[in-house]
């Protein structure tokens, strides 16, 4: 019964943000220029360079996450906050962890949404008789899903530490920023610390992933990410009850 009244909870807030995003344009803006973005590089080497496989759309998806997803997660708690239904729904006989899960579950469909639509381009290389190593392209995919889904962890995050989402923004681009970043500065690191910050490097584990191989290294450092962000999102929530 318990569990049930928490499905319940999460799949409330789930439907009302998930309706929330297509009643605007928001959602529609983002997908069109998701799609035209990562088509321009596609058909950019497909065309231009005359390479036929994924791995340049799989290049630039990451690089267009990292300011597509802090755009359409800034708002998810910061918006609440300044339209003051944050005090609303936190006095509702609803857990903090639903209200935190059930928005970021409706984003990450969002994102997943957006991906999806560059299949597409994986259905135009079979049409034109390219050979494809269709198990890399799984795994490629996989490891974008898992990506958009620690990014947008960071992005609610960011969006529940302030009222302004521009503010959430820029905190949310800082982040999944630095996570981009890490194992591109390994020269600037002391040797005894360079392990320690090349996993922790987003990209690091998403080129291990996408080469085909899955790792559940891989997978539980992905999931350990999203959790953190998530539980410490949800303790910020759960503050306001007792501030």
């Amino acid at each position: 019964m318990k569990e049930n009244l928490l499905m319940n909870s999460i799949l409330t807030i789930y439907k009302k943000e998930l309706k929330s995003f297509f009643t605007s344009p928001m959602a529609y803006i983002f997908l069109v220029v998701f799609a035209l973005v990562c088509g321009y590089f596609f058909t950019n080497t497909f065309f231009l360079y005359n390479q036929s496989d994924m791995r340049s759309l799989f290049g630039i998806i990451p690089l267009v996450y990292l300011f597509f997803i802090p755009a359409v997660s800034m708002g998810l708690i910061s918006q609440e906050k300044s339209l003051g239904t944050i005090e609303i729904i936190t006095t509702l006989p609803i857990r903090g962890r639903d209200i935190v899960l059930g928005k970021y579950l409706a984003a990450l469909t969002l994102i997943l949404i957006a991906l999806s639509i560059t299949l597409i381009h994986y259905i135009t290389l079979i049409q034109v008789g390219t050979t494809i190593d269709h198990g890399a392209v799984f795994t490629g995919y996989l490891g974008l899903a898992l990506l958009g889904g620690v990014y947008t962890a960071v992005g609610i995050f960011a969006s529940s530490i302030t009222e302004n989402q521009v503010i959430a923004f820029i905190v949310g681009i800082a982040i999944v920023l630095t996570f981009f970043l890490m194992d591109k500065l390994l020269i600037f690191v002391p040797s005894g610390l360079a392990g320690i910050v090349q996993y922790m490097s987003t990209e690091f584990h998403l080129s291990n992933i996408s080469r085909g191989v899955i790792d559940t290294r891989n997978l539980i450092y992905f999931g350990s990410i999203i959790g953190f962000f998530l539980f410490m999102t949800t303790r910020i929530l759960e503050s306001r009850k007792w501030s």
